[in-house]
């Protein structure tokens, strides 16, 4: 009888301690539908056709450093998603920016919440491979997603590496509609 009650007390142990790591880790985005504006606060963040005709500044030159990086995060593609993941077993989405940086001598905070407060906010039209961008999955205005700028075509199509809830390690473009409903915001962290 004793024993019954503590491998129930035991299970409730383990699934408390799972609830509150869960719970620590931002997960990466789904695939729901987003709200087509963000709200924060006072601003309203427009989205749509903005995105997709880019003006960029990009002038298609990347230092050896940004390749480097490009090169790590595209030896991944094709890597499951994993919850908590940070190894080449599976990534979720800061896991896997938080690995290719590391492979670079560089060093990001673990969530994606974090990482959007590192280095400097830029606009979408000065941004360039290696950079940052986040985005909010589930709606409003909370970061949960990150990839990483892997392109910007002459059109001023922004290309970004990151893993994926559905489809692991991919790239994905800023002109596909969820993503640009989704985007929040770049960063600049080298």
């Amino acid at each position: 009888m004793k024993t019954g009650v503590f491998e129930n007390h035991l299970r409730i142990k383990q699934l408390s301690v799972l609830l509150i790591a869960s719970s620590l880790i931002v997960s990466c985005g789904s695939s729901k539908n987003v709200a087509t504006k963000k709200n924060t606060g006072t601003k309203t963040i427009a989205k749509t056709e903005n995105l997709r005709k880019l003006d960029s500044k990009f002038d298609g030159k990347v230092s050896r450093s940004i390749n480097d990086i490009l090169k790590d995060a595209e030896k991944y593609i094709g890597t499951p998603y994993k919850f908590g993941g940070n190894t080449s077993s599976g990534f979720d989405c800061s896991g896997f920016t938080v690995k290719v940086f590391e492979e670079n001598d560089f060093q990001l905070p673990r969530r994606s919440s974090d990482q959007a407060e590192a280095g400097n906010k830029i606009d979408i039209k000065d941004a360039k491979p290696g950079d940052l961008l986040f985005f909010a999955t589930s709606g409003g205005s909370r970061v949960s997603h990150v990839g990483i700028v892997h392109d910007i075509g002459n059109d001023g199509e922004v290309k970004f590496i990151h893993a994926s809830t559905s489809k692991g390690v991919i790239i994905s473009s800023l002109n596909e509609k969820y993503w640009n409903k989704a985007y929040l915001h770049a960063q600049r962290v080298l």
